[in-house]
């Protein structure tokens, strides 16, 4: 009526108040639909902080490898530059230079390597440092169902015992290694490269270097053969500046101790040959024909899986504007991990701390996968299996035997996937052609 009262219309639901909304309607939904990956890691990283304290204040710290780096370190402060003077309570310094300087800093920090709870601590945000970096990594890609992120941190007790109860590197070279792999995703190719090399495969642990023939796939794709030179080039002149010192005093020291590629492993520590009779497990003949599997798997990916079908290997060679096809935008983060993957299937050896390798790759390379059929559940399955694998000490024909079948499950998975055309819909895995650094 004239002149009465104009009843107010509610105001809109405010953004945050319908995604709450959204939220509580698909509540049942949120473990297994990937848009909310976000939301379940972040929840799942405040709960790791919790279970480090517990398990450095409730678990026995195990002495094993971290009084024999502090050795190593402390004779080169003292002034031994020689790799062959070198050594610790477990054998000689076989790390690079990286290794010297990064454990450097941390024996002063925890008192000459004394104070082992702090060093515990690090190694702790070391852990929680890598989640970030993995979790950023599964975020971006949104391939992986959030419920399998408690398989990825909480429930490995292998994991948190190699991180914070025995203070190895390779936990260290593996953080890293993460790091790299963001600034790739970022379209940040020189800076990433230059800290892969700098800080990783020829600086604090060798195992690393598995990633780089996919690394150089993803090099030569992205830029062509004249480009990727100048990448390499900066890799080589970082490792020479690192390892100067020990170049200097006994060049031939540091580069058969540091760059061993064919020292010898255990029997009584492999995880992954242990139905083998120890003499062909020791059997030079038994390591060159791994090496040639592993060398020819890496091929026929390249030029089956991860290669534009139809096109030339030599290619790849080419800058990509004078290619007969544009450049095709790679799935860096699968390239790189099966690249990894192959080589733990082919290993020599596996010891119990080689397991970080790998550890953090498994489901996104599971859910790549191109057999529909492999059901969730059954992934689950073989992500246990393996856990299991690495759990059983010391290991038996059975634990090893069961690892390599899953190993080849995965393996052939991620053989009977597409070809690597382009990234899915969606993704922001591929990462420009341009380098950001440039």
């Amino acid at each position: 009526m004239a002149g009465g009262l104009r009843k107010k219309s509610p105001g809109s639901p405010s953004p945050l108040w319908g995604k709450l909304q959204t939220l509580w309607q698909d509540k049942h939904l949120v473990l297994f639909k990937t848009e909310y990956t976000l939301l379940v890691v972040s929840i799942l990283w405040f709960l790791e902080i919790g279970i480090n304290v517990w398990v450095i204040q409730k678990v026995a710290y195990t002495e094993i490898d971290w009084k024999a780096y502090m050795d190593e370190v402390e004779g080169v402060i003292n002034g031994t530059y020689d790799y062959t003077q070198l050594k610790g309570d477990t054998g000689p310094l076989v790390y690079p230079a990286g290794f010297v300087y990064i454990f450097s800093a941390l024996y002063y920090i925890t008192s000459h390597g004394v104070n082992i709870r702090l060093g515990q601590y690090i190694f702790a945000i070391f852990y929680l440092i890598t989640l970030l970096l993995v979790f950023r990594i599964y975020h971006r890609t949104k391939k992986v169902p959030p419920y399998v992120f408690f398989f990825v941190c909480c429930a490995s007790y292998r994991i948190h015992s190699i991180f914070v109860l025995r203070l190895f590197n390779d936990p260290v070279a593996m953080m890293l290694l993460f790091a790299a792999i963001n600034l790739f995703m970022d379209g940040y190719w020189t800076l990433g490269c230059g800290f892969y090399r700098q800080v990783l495969a020829v600086s604090v642990k060798m195992n690393v270097l598995l990633f780089a023939p996919g690394l150089l796939f993803l090099l030569l794709s992205e830029f062509g053969l004249i480009k990727t030179i100048p990448k390499l080039s900066l890799c080589a002149v970082i490792q020479l500046l690192l390892g100067l010192p020990f170049l200097l005093e006994n060049p031939i020291g540091y580069l058969s101790r540091a760059f061993d590629l064919g020292r010898q492993f255990m029997f009584k520590w492999t995880v992954n040959w242990r139905f083998l009779p120890e003499w062909l497990f020791l059997n030079r003949y038994f390591h060159l024909l791994l090496l040639t599997v592993h060398l020819l798997t890496l091929l026929l990916f390249a030029l089956r899986r991860w290669k534009r079908p139809g096109e030339s290997i030599f290619e790849l060679l080419k800058e990509p504007g004078k290619r007969k096809s544009p450049a095709q935008k790679l799935t860096i983060v699968l390239i790189l991990f099966t690249s990894n993957f192959i080589g733990m299937c082919f290993s020599r050896s596996l010891h119990y701390q080689f397991y970080v390798w790998y550890f953090h790759t498994l489901p996104y390379l599971l859910w790549s996968g191109g057999v529909k059929k492999l059901a969730h559940l059954l992934r689950v399955l073989i992500l246990g299996l393996i856990e299991l694998s690495w759990n059983t000490y010391p290991s038996t024909n059975s634990s090893s035997a069961a690892l390599h079948v899953c190993h080849l499950i995965i393996l052939l998975c991620l053989w009977l996937a597409p070809p690597l055309l382009s990234t899915p819909e969606g993704s922001q895995e591929a990462a420009p052609v341009k380098d950001k650094r440039q």
